[in-house]
């Protein structure tokens, strides 16, 4: 008895996963946690000129130069003038920034609270979304960091 209780633990723990939720404008968004590697507040990017849309500028990050992916640019928002939040997400094919409005915390959410992406999304935005998870009072709509990958953006645009 004492040994399938403990398995039901188990299943249970295992539903769990840690994400990092942001702001952009009214909406929150969700990272699992094992992609970033560090949170910069107030980021200062410097422009790059005839940079295609989506990149939000480059950064000197610990002795290297990170491009940023401006979060609101790829979902078609106006751009935010404020001071923005820098997330450092670690991909196979290299780290690159992204910026959002804000940084909120760490929430641990349940796979039992997950909604895959609706029919409705479109064919090219629905790479970017991987679904969404019910909260209380509103959703936290999961990204796919590995669609924001600034190269993987750039063969999108084309």
């Amino acid at each position: 008895m004492a040994q399938q209780h403990a398995s039901k633990k188990k299943t249970a723990a295992e539903e769990l996963t840690q994400v990092c939720s942001v702001r952009l404008g009214d909406t929150l968004y969700g990272i699992p946690i094992r992609h970033i590697l560090e949170i910069v507040g107030g980021a200062r990017t410097q422009q790059v000129p005839l940079a295609p849309e989506f990149v939000g500028g480059l950064l000197h990050y610990r002795g290297d130069v990170l491009t940023t992916v401006s979060l609101r640019r790829v979902l078609d928002m106006p751009l935010n003038l404020a001071t923005q939040d820098l997330l450092v997400i670690e991909h196979p094919a290299g780290c690159f920034g992204l910026l959002v409005d804000r940084v909120m915390e760490v929430r641990t959410v349940s796979s039992a609270d997950f909604e895959p992406n609706p029919s409705t999304v479109s064919k090219q935005r629905n790479g970017l979304f991987a679904g969404a998870y019910k909260l209380d009072g509103g959703l936290m709509v999961m990204l796919n960091p590995g669609c924001l990958e600034p190269m993987r953006q750039a063969m999108a645009c084309e």
